[in-house]
């Protein structure tokens, strides 16, 4: 039998769709700082990020930090004091083998222009454990040279048309203060600014964009030039917190500065995480957990702010996105978040550029080093490799063509460049109703979702394949690749054995394989039940 041309391929009687499917999922990931990348684990889970999940570009903090040793005030003492230089340098060496290794493993950067280095800051150890400086320059025309110097270095190493493919965007989440930043909102504006000019200086066609905000919130905390805590008492004593207002930080403002100084916006960015925290009159924290579409719902806000603005031909990237921005977040382990992550990528597919899952491993510092491992880290691999159940959501996600055949509120089918089709359909329990993942402390709060129900029927028919194809199914679910709790079920070991690791890396793998056939009639007829929070991949076994 012949193969059938594209438009005689049928989904449940109807002539297949064909609008693109952006695969916004794998365009960038997140990591957690430059030197990290220096290690050996992490540029092997990063290999496979790139490999098996399709990862295009990763974006870290820190090319600038101290431990990465770009800028260079002294020639560092050792023993004894450092001695002065008369004019700093610019050494690139530990830069260099961290964009080799991205490079060499078939991606890029997506470089973000941050932080200070300590002979810069006005004020230093602002945050994290690794105690990075997120102030002000001293001297905004150091700032601009050091900026300079690093991107003519990249051209001299790597080509102009190369890095020409390279975002650059201006630090991380300078709404944060002091933590991120220790200036004022102005003062964020002004190093855009600078930096912008200063990259186009060198060349036109090289896209800069910002501001890196964080989250959407529903108030007036971040409207002035400093967070305003004490107008979060709404947020954080309203019953129902997603009847608020949300909106993003900075974004109008931004955009109006850059306008009225006729500066470039090659790109908006922000951060999506479906979730906030605001203190009440009393001082008290309220930690919000989002309904499950405010992922898409800020999405269509973002477009459309940058629709209605002066930069509408600016792309739209997500550079940080998760259930949650916590590091410790059990939930992050889980075949519940999984779920989760595949449903919000599948809704918001022509909504952005990219969103960049953060982060792709537990190789991860902010806090230190996890405790023991499976700790609630990002990662879609835990320190040791092991590969979580977000992992397997993310390699069905890529499996994925680029037209879509049908798109429902369960899944999609797609067609591939050859004219076969993949699939993935997910269970996100009607139980759930509006209500996400949220965030748990342990993995017993994890379980809370363990009794959502019920089951859910995936029956579709596609005609016009090729008779005998054979078709791969694989499943995700809480009898299936949930190896956090096979961990459990070990007593929550902090230090695993090499046997431990053996024999958990089995489990996290031993997903539920089965296979379809196309029948006689060129049929491939899907009829499969998902269990609460399954994951499933449809893919052609050749």
């Amino acid at each position: 039998m012949s193969v059938e041309s594209p438009a005689s391929i049928l989904v449940d009687g109807r002539p297949s769709g064909e609008l693109p499917l952006r695969h916004i999922w794998n365009e960038c990931i997140g990591a957690g700082r430059a030197n990290e990348a220096l290690r050996a684990d992490w540029q092997r889970h990063f290999q496979e990020a790139v490999t098996v999940l399709g990862a295009r570009y990763v974006r870290f903090h820190g090319v600038f930090h101290d431990d990465m040793f770009v800028y260079r005030a002294s020639d560092g003492g050792g023993f004894g004091p450092p001695t002065p230089l008369a004019e700093p340098v610019y050494t690139f060496a530990y830069v260099d083998k961290v964009f080799d290794a991205i490079l060499d493993a078939g991606a890029r950067p997506f470089v973000e222009l941050g932080f200070m280095p300590r002979e810069l800051a006005t004020q230093t150890e602002t945050l994290f454990w690794w105690k990075a400086h997120c102030s002000p320059p001293k001297d905004m025309g150091a700032w601009v040279a050091l900026v300079t110097a690093t991107i003519e270095h990249w051209i001299d190493r790597y080509g102009i048309d190369e890095v020409r493919t390279w975002p650059f965007e201006v630090w991380n989440e300078p709404n944060l203060v002091p933590h991120f930043w220790t200036g004022t909102r102005t003062e964020y504006f002004e190093l855009y600014e600078a930096t912008v000019l200063a990259v186009k200086a060198i060349d036109s066609q090289l896209r800069v964009g910002g501001p890196s905000s964080s989250v959407f919130v529903p108030d007036a905390r971040y409207d002035g030039e400093y967070h305003d805590r004490s107008v979060e008492t709404a947020t954080a004593e309203a019953p129902d917190p997603e009847a608020l207002p949300w909106k993003p930080v900075w974004i109008h403002e931004f955009i109006a500065y850059c306008a009225e100084r006729d500066l470039p916006i090659d790109f908006l960015s922000t951060h999506l995480y479906p979730t906030d925290f605001a203190f009440d009159t009393q001082g008290v924290g309220r930690a919000i957990s989002r309904q499950r579409d405010a992922t898409r719902n800020d999405l269509r806000v973002m477009k459309q702010v940058i629709a209605d603005s002066p930069y509408p031909q600016a792309e739209l990237h997500i550079t940080e996105w998760s259930t949650s921005p916590s590091s410790r977040d059990r939930m992050h382990d889980t075949v519940f978040a999984a779920t989760y992550i595949a449903r919000a990528f599948l809704q918001s597919h022509e909504l952005a550029d990219s969103i960049s899952y953060w982060t792709f491993t537990d190789v991860f510092e902010e806090g230190g080093g996890g405790i023991g491992p499976f700790h609630g880290g990002f990662g879609f691999v835990n320190e040791q490799g092991i590969h979580k159940p977000t992992f397997h959501a993310m390699a069905m996600l890529n499996r994925l063509g680029d037209r879509i055949a049908l798109q429902t509120e369960h899944g999609v089918i797609t067609r591939t460049a050859a004219d076969a089709v993949t699939a993935v359909f997910f269970n996100y329990p009607d139980s759930m109703d509006t209500r996400s993942v949220g965030t748990a402390n342990s993995y017993a709060q994890t379980r809370r979702l363990a009794g959502e129900g019920p089951n859910r029927r995936i029956s579709h028919s596609v005609a016009g394949l090729r008779q005998g194809d054979v078709y791969r199914v694989e499943i995700l679910d809480q009898d299936h690749g949930d190896v956090v709790t096979a961990w459990h079920l070990m007593g929550e070991p902090l230090n695993l054995s090499r046997q431990d690791v053996a024999d958990l890396t089995t489990i996290a793998d031993d997903l539920d394989h089965r296979t379809l056939t196309v029948d006689s009639d060129g049929v491939l007829a899907i009829d499969i039940s998902l269990a609460p929070w399954a994951v499933m991949s449809i893919f052609p076994a050749h």
